[in-house]
């Protein structure tokens, strides 16, 4: 089954994984190649099934009850946790916009160092402003398949080309190991894989493709596997072709141009700007996705909360309401700010461990919510998706609590 075959069987998958495929995978897995070679290949598979788990049960909440997971959090779970989400929500999306338009900026830099890092993650994020804001469902979707077909045919042919020792491979595949110090990097790179908050607009993405009913199940199961496998396999790529980079060059505006150096002696200057040009097309097609789907979230439980209207029960999108136009403005302007700080790197990494504090909730929701016969009915959790989404919990419940703990003065 080739890589074409594979994205005309997916739909509002490939949106989550575009999405994902962005900072947190390409800075940090390539910063976990530099510094560890291919030791850190399970993190990402490991981080790959994780979320495959969490999304495919954002995806049966709203395919049974026909509520968004958002609404049901809204209107099953304490106040609490609603007041929880929107204050979290604004703070995540600084830092995600932030990061997504440090990410393009260096992409951007390695072809024209005309124009600082900043001046080009502005441009960047004024542009898929425009494309958010004029364009509909049907030319996201097109536009995503573009670009992960083009990231991942571009990356996984330069991965070839450089391929280290198999057995390192392997090694690095099946045995989870985590380096001194590394604890902070096997975050960035779990936390990493498909995303965090972003996740949750999947629901939104299917009801705009029309995916809507208990008989999308297997559809959205399938688009989710195909989506993830795609996810794994391209941090994997990444992480193969950053072994060997200098650490103390994965830093600052030269990361992008350092890990395509490497790409010289074996396939000369064109395999360089072939793989800066797939890592363009990952970042900015990460920045795309967040900035059309995030939006959704805000319209959602503003819309919700104080109308309590169900967004199911309408054929409209609410993507071009004064809420969901409004919350793009507020993401795609006033992050900005943040690249004042001109460590985009930096940035980047920091956005994938700030995400992952939202993972444990997630988790234990959906662990909580999705078992409970009375709402979901037959599609309940059974005990594999219990097991799973237990251990999901734990792992980015332990993750988090380590990277706290190695912050605390002294």
């Amino acid at each position: 089954m080739n890589i074409m075959h594979l994205l005309k069987r997916t739909g509002p998958g490939i949106i989550v994984a575009a999405t994902g495929l962005g900072a947190g995978d390409i800075v940090a897995a390539s910063a976990a190649g530099a510094r560890y070679g291919t030791v850190l290949l399970w993190a990402v598979i490991f981080g790959g099934i994780l979320k495959y788990v969490i999304t495919e049960g954002i995806g049966r909440w709203q395919l049974a009850t026909d509520t968004t997971l958002l609404e049901g959090w809204i209107d099953r779970l304490p106040r609490l946790f609603s007041w929880y989400f929107v204050g979290y929500l604004f703070l995540w999306t600084f830092m995600v916009a932030a990061a997504m338009m440090a990410a393009c900026g260096l992409a951007a830099y390695a072809f024209f160092p005309g124009l600082s890092v900043g001046a080009w993650g502005a441009i960047h994020a004024i542009v898929a402003l425009v494309i958010v804001w004029i364009g509909r469902y049907q030319m996201l979707e097109a536009a995503m398949k573009f670009f992960i077909g083009l990231m991942f045919i571009t990356v996984l042919y330069c991965a070839i080309r450089v391929l280290p020792d198999m057995g390192g491979i392997l090694s690095g595949m099946l045995v989870p190991r985590v380096p001194e110090a590394g604890m902070a990097l096997v975050l960035g790179v779990i936390g990493g894989v498909g995303g965090s908050i972003t996740i949750m607009s999947y629901g939104y993405w299917m009801r705009e493709a029309g995916w809507q009913g208990k008989e999308m199940m297997p559809v959205m199961r399938a688009d989710l596997a195909v989506a993830y496998g795609l996810t794994a396999a391209f941090g994997v790529a990444i992480i193969i072709v950053s072994a060997g980079v200098h650490p103390e060059v994965v830093s600052g505006n030269n990361m992008a141009l350092a890990v395509a150096d490497q790409l010289v002696p074996v396939m000369g200057e064109t395999g360089k700007w072939i793989f800066l040009f797939g890592f363009w097309g990952a970042v900015f097609s990460s920045m795309i996705g967040v900035w059309h789907g995030v939006p959704f979230l805000f319209a959602n439980f503003l819309y919700h909360f104080r109308q309590h209207t169900h967004l199911l029960e309408s054929h409209a999108s609410i993507s071009k309401t004064p809420a969901y136009r409004g919350y793009l403005v507020y993401l795609a302007i006033l992050p900005m700010s943040l690249l004042l700080l001109e460590r985009p790197v930096w940035i980047v990494i920091t956005y994938a461990v700030t995400g992952a504090i939202f993972m444990p909730l997630l988790a234990a929701l959906l662990l909580y919510m999705n078992s409970s016969r009375s709402w979901l009915g037959e599609h309940a959790n059974g005990w594999p998706s219990k097991v799973l989404l237990s251990i999901s919990l734990l792992v980015f419940g332990y993750l988090l609590v380590l990277e706290l703990l190695s912050r605390l003065p002294g």
